[in-house]
Formats: structure tokens, sequence, C-alpha cells
């Protein structure tokens, strides 16, 4: 069967800042690193010196909080070339413990959608993160028992939603993402063979942006979760 011809069985959603508000937190924590750091560097510089670490970092610690606070503290030995205090790294430390224990504020519409949508598909939560971290924010969002499996990946790639749609459903044809992430939800997604259904959101990490696919027949462009409905029956 054709992919353009495949019934739709299987839909997976990506977590943070697709259901639920994640990198508003990031960017706070990333403010009060700066004012710790105020006396060596301005804001923009460390910001692009942390940016960088997180890059060099990503293959060693992966995504998540672990690694951004590992990559807070490299940046600020870096910065003041070895000389920053030990209560500098303390406080480093207890603000990247303090995004473990955010609230957890599930975005507009997702709740709704995800209520009309179970029981007619396959509902995959597919993220990728800390462990602990992801399975805390799923509990407390109150949105778990909605999904028919959860997959919290190091990454995201073709392979990946090949594997989890072959696992969890009929494979990537009959599937599709919904994400807020052009380089991790739905670029490698498409790749697969789904379709894949991009919903923007104002703050976007910078490891996370990438060409939209937009002459691309199972493509989608969304500003919000309501306006899914309008997609799947499109697609099926």
């Amino acid at each position: 069967m054709p992919p353009e011809a495949a019934t739709l069985s299987t839909i997976g959603f990506d977590a943070d800042d697709t259901l639920w508000q994640n990198e508003q937190y990031y960017r706070l924590t990333e403010k009060r690193f700066a004012a710790l750091l105020a006396d060596y560097a301005e804001p923009e510089a460390l910001s692009s010196r942390l940016l960088e670490a997180e890059t060099r970092n990503l293959k060693a610690y992966g995504f998540g909080i672990k690694g951004f606070t590992l990559s807070m503290i490299e940046t600020a030995i870096e910065v003041t070339e070895g000389r920053v205090p030990a209560s500098v790294i303390h406080q480093i430390v207890d603000a990247g413990r303090d995004l473990l224990s955010h609230p957890i504020e599930p975005l507009p519409h997702a709740r709704a959608v995800l209520e009309q949508l179970s029981g007619s598909y396959r509902l995959i939560l597919i993220t990728k993160g800390d462990l602990f971290d992801q399975e805390r924010k799923l509990a407390q969002s109150g949105l778990g028992d909605f999904f028919n499996a959860v997959e919290i990946v190091s990454d995201k790639s073709a392979a990946t939603y090949e594997r989890i749609f072959s696992r969890h459903g009929d494979g990537a044809e009959r599937a599709m993402m919904v994400g807020n992430s052009l380089r991790s939800d739905i670029v490698p997604a498409i790749k697969a063979g789904c379709w894949g259904v991009y919903v923007p959101h104002s703050l976007t990490w910078a490891l996370e942006q990438d060409e939209a696919p937009s002459g691309h027949r199972r493509y989608r462009h969304i500003e919000h979760l309501g306006e899914l409905m309008d997609i799947i029956r499109e697609a099926r």
C-alpha cells in the first residue's frame, strides 16, 4: 500500500512544549545562571558559550536536565578561567535540581484532543530526556491514561520512528507524529514515512530548529493542538 493510501491508525505525540510547558523553565534557569556569572560575562555571550557546551555534551550526557546542569557548570569554569567560587557551583546545582520540580502545565487543547482520539487510535507518547524527569512530568500531567504506550528515547531519528511505530502500531506509513520540534519530531518522522504535524511553540531550543519540509505531501503545520482534528480527518 503506498504511503498516501495508508489508513491512519497510530498517532505519536511529543511531550515537552507539545503537551505541556517545558522550555520556559530552562529559560528562567538560564537567566538565573547569567545573574550568578554577571561579573564574568555578558548574558548574550554566556548564553552562546552555554549552547556550545550543550552541543558538545549531547553525545556524552544526552538531552535533559542533567546534561544542561553539567553544561552550566562547565561553562562557568570556562568563562571564569577556573576561578568560579564553590558557592556559585553549589547554586548552579541547586538551579538544576529546581528544574526537576517545576510544575506541569498542560498546554491549551492537549487534554481535549487526547480525549477525542483515545479509543479510536493507538496513542504513543514519544519523548526524549531524563527518564525519571519525563516519567514525573507524565504522571503529574494527568495525561498518562490516554496513551497505549510510552517511549522515552535518547534521540529521535527516522529509525527511532520506524521501530516504535512497528512495535506499537501498523508501521510508519499508517502513523502520524505531532510535535513542536522540526528537527526531532517532524523531519525524521516524515523520513520514516509518517505524517508529520508541526505545532510551533513560542519558545524552542536552538538545537531543535530545522528547515520545514514544506513541500512534502505528509507535512502539515497547525497553530495549536485544537486544529489537529481537521488534519486527522484529512489523513484518514
